[in-house]
């Protein structure tokens, strides 16, 4: 399996405006903050990035006595999450040996970044490590076992053979999280639609999508001159595009 080195595009990273613009607040995080009342509480968002996710929650809970933390593999990332917000503790690591003592967090959140990890088993259990009992992991990322027709695959069919490599379907991610004594509740969104491949191909250039850069430069070159080509084609032209996301709220027992 193919990783991302996110110090190659840290810089690019927030230049993609669906990332920032479909950050809202964390309702999960928000119903396990009224089911427990508690002086305080201890989150982190775990592979954190530029913060974005951080930056968005902060300032949504504020007045709730939060202990925000965020770790990540990428000190390029983290530097930039650094210049976003403040009093949160970043700390870099990898998620297979996450630097905190066991039972620390009542909450962890885990977005678009699970594929990402070479050892899932060893993360799941770190994970399960230093979460409290009762406490709850939130993984959400993409479904790419039921999106065939993501705008990526559609330009860049080697993407799909690389993901398909990264990624574990929902099924396992389930059972296994379940062998680890959570309890677990699995919610998906799903959407087709038609796009405009004008919105999209700026995307495609700035190249930050991170199975883009793990395909061949010749794949990305002969990809990114389909989508133009279209476009001189056809500088209205729209395809049909899916997009899946799913989310597993599971709680420590």
């Amino acid at each position: 399996m193919k990783t991302t080195n996110y110090s190659t595009i840290a810089d690019n990273y927030d230049n993609n405006q669906f990332r920032s613009d479909e950050l809202k607040l964390d309702w999960d995080l928000k119903y396990y903050v009224d089911q427990h009342k508690k002086s305080d509480y201890m989150m982190l968002d775990l592979s954190c990035g530029t913060g974005l996710y951080l930056e968005k929650q902060v300032r949504l809970f504020h007045g709730i006595n939060i202990n925000w933390s965020g770790l990540d593999a990428s000190k390029d990332m983290l530097k930039k999450a650094d210049e976003k917000v403040k009093n949160v503790d970043l700390i870099h690591g990898y998620v297979e040996r996450i630097p905190y003592d066991s039972c620390v967090f009542d909450f962890i959140s885990n977005n678009y970044a699970f594929h990402h990890y070479v050892d899932k088993e060893s993360a799941l259990d770190e994970i399960s490590r230093v979460l409290k009992i009762n406490g709850v992991y939130k993984l959400h990322n993409i479904a790419i076992h039921e999106m065939p027709k993501w705008w990526v695959y559609h330009y860049f069919p080697s993407a799909h053979e690389e993901d398909l490599k990264r990624f574990w379907n929902k099924e396992l991610i389930y059972q296994e999280l379940i062998k680890r004594g959570f309890e677990v509740e699995l919610r998906m969104e799903y959407r087709m639609e038609q796009i405009a491949v004008a919105d999209y191909v700026h995307h495609a250039e700035n190249r930050d999508i991170s199975v883009l850069t793990l395909i061949s430069d010749a794949d990305y070159k002969e990809g990114l001159e389909k989508m133009k080509s279209d476009l001189k084609i056809d500088p209205s032209m729209k395809i049909t595009n899916d997009f899946a996301e799913v989310f597993f709220i599971s709680k420590k027992l």
